[in-house]
């Protein structure tokens, strides 16, 4: 099979196109001949290194966690899936820039969703969800969305006021529009957001979603009141030491079921910044690793 692989660690630039073995389903496992996959920041700190110590992976290493395409190959065990399928989710760290990826957790694919919206879901619809989830019942209460323009944010958003939540997203003023659009009421992040939702929400934050990692999480503790109305995907460190929520993705089909769900009803359709072929990969590494993106960097296969 084609794949991008990378042979040592470094830059983008060390990213290459060349032919790798075929991988095959494990028992719990499908393959899917790939249509796109998403590029995440793990990918790129995974690549440059930076990650070496908490994910070694084995060189040459296929970049990408997450991807859509057609199933053509069931691993043993396997129920409520068929050859022909069109499914989006999760593998391994590493994989799914390749024309073959294996899922170990995944979901149908719903009608209104392209490849390229599928391939941008995994990852950010489970993150998104596992951060919600551990912040109880969204109905009824006021939630800030901390980085709400990226590709998690925008995913918690949309599935956020689904849920039946006030949403305010911080985001650069360039995003306030996309924001608006998702359903949110936009401001900008940094100082003085403690005052700016003073006007923008009165009678108070109930929770709020770190997805953006800034420095931000003191002040976002500080303007609930209380760590455990915070949830962080994002600073774990910073997490840990204030006694906020923090939550890893995980590869849980309950929860891409969930987030297709969304999707087939028109309430969540993950979004896309820019789309690059495979043999643009360099590119869409470069893209995602100068940050400030708007939705999802998908790779089309």
């Amino acid at each position: 099979m084609r794949a991008a692989r990378f042979h040592e660690y470094g830059g983008a630039e060390s990213l290459v196109i060349e032919q790798a073995p075929d991988p095959h389903p494990g028992p719990g496992e499908i393959r899917v001949r790939v249509a796109a996959a998403s590029v995440n920041p793990i990918d790129w700190k995974l690549r440059s290194g930076a990650l070496r110590q908490l994910f070694p992976v084995k060189l040459p290493a296929i970049p990408g966690r997450d991807g859509a395409g057609v199933v053509d190959e069931i691993g043993d065990g396997v129920q409520g899936v068929s050859i022909g399928d069109r499914v989006f989710g999760l593998g391994g760290v590493t994989g799914a820039t390749a024309e073959l990826f294996i899922l170990s957790a995944w979901a149908h694919t719903p009608a209104t969703w392209n490849d390229e919206q599928a391939a941008g879901a995994g990852l950010a619809s489970v993150t998104a969800m596992g951060g919600l989830n551990v912040l109880g019942s969204l109905a009824g209460r006021t939630l800030l969305v901390e980085g709400a323009a990226g590709g998690v944010g925008s995913a918690a958003v949309e599935i956020a006021v689904a849920q039946g939540a006030t949403v305010i997203g911080t985001a650069s003023e360039r995003n306030h529009e996309f924001l608006t659009a998702l359903g949110a009421v936009p401001t900008t992040y940094g100082p003085g957001l403690a005052q700016r939702l003073t006007t923008l929400a009165p009678h108070g934050v109930d929770i709020v979603l770190d997805t953006a990692a800034s420095g931000s999480l003191d002040d976002l503790v500080a303007i609930t009141g209380d760590p455990r109305r915070v949830a962080t995907v994002a600073d774990h460190a910073g997490g840990q030491r204030l006694g906020a929520y923090v939550v890893n993705a995980e590869n849980d089909s309950t929860l891409l079921s969930a987030a297709a769900e969304l999707g087939g009803q028109g309430r969540y359709t993950p979004r896309i910044e820019q789309t690059y072929p495979l043999e643009r990969i360099a590119d869409a590494h470069a893209h995602a690793e100068r940050g400030r993106t708007r939705g999802k960097i998908v790779i089309c296969i």
